[in-house]
């Protein structure tokens, strides 16, 4: 298990990693520990590293921060970071359950071995650990939520501004068009998307703005 490795991070308990990444289908079958008093272990101090990282980072009242820290620690984060880091091909699950390692075991195991970096090596490599994994998200403003129309709509009524979606062109024909949006603020174009649906369009033109104004 050299996941870790790129990270420069060496695990003294093996065992403690091991239990971190098997399931309660696995331990059920072949007995010993699952990773769920990990999981919530790791729950705990990640929160208390963005916590303190969007704090500094941004000068937004509680109810902002706390949306910003939910979508960058939200099921589809974790799962993306646990792929990121390699920990999903080590995971250790019960033969019904092989077929169905889905997101929210690979979610859950980020967590866990969060928890087993804590305990093993202390917070600050868990903290440096964690804004390594965050920090190419954190840098293109992503935010894992599906519904980036609302998100930029609670961005821009923070600042009290403008916003609207315009049609650019609709081309193709009426089986298969492709829509094509602008984000408009305040009367400046902030980001641009296109899609086989309007909504799709208005979607990843609220995405691409996004990128922008969360700066």
């Amino acid at each position: 298990m050299n996941f870790l490795d790129k990270y420069n991070i060496k695990i003294t308990n093996q065992e403690l990693l091991q239990t971190a990444l098997t399931h309660s289908s696995y331990s059920n079958e072949h007995g010993g520990p699952n990773y769920e008093r990990l999981e919530f272990l790791g729950d705990a101090v990640l929160q208390l590293i963005t916590s303190e990282y969007f704090y500094k980072k941004y000068d937004y009242q509680e109810g902002e921060l706390s949306k910003i820290r939910a979508s960058f620690v939200c099921e589809e984060a974790l799962a993306q970071y646990a792929k990121d880091v390699g920990i999903d091909k080590y995971i250790r699950v019960g033969n019904g359950q092989i077929k169905n390692i889905n997101d929210t075991i690979i979610a859950d195991t980020f967590e866990s071995v969060l928890g087993v970096i804590f305990l093993d090596q202390g917070f600050d490599v868990a903290k440096k650990y964690v804004l390594t994994v965050l920090d190419p998200y954190v840098l293109e403003h992503h935010v894992f939520l599906g519904d980036y129309k609302s998100r930029l709509q609670e961005m821009v009524q923070t600042d009290k501004k403008s916003l609207l979606y315009r049609l650019v062109s609709e081309t193709g024909p009426s089986h298969d068009k492709t829509f094509v949006f602008e984000v408009v603020i305040d009367g400046i174009v902030y980001g641009r998307g296109s899609g086989k649906s309007k909504k799709d369009a208005e979607q990843k033109a609220a995405y691409d703005a996004l990128k922008k104004v969360a700066k």
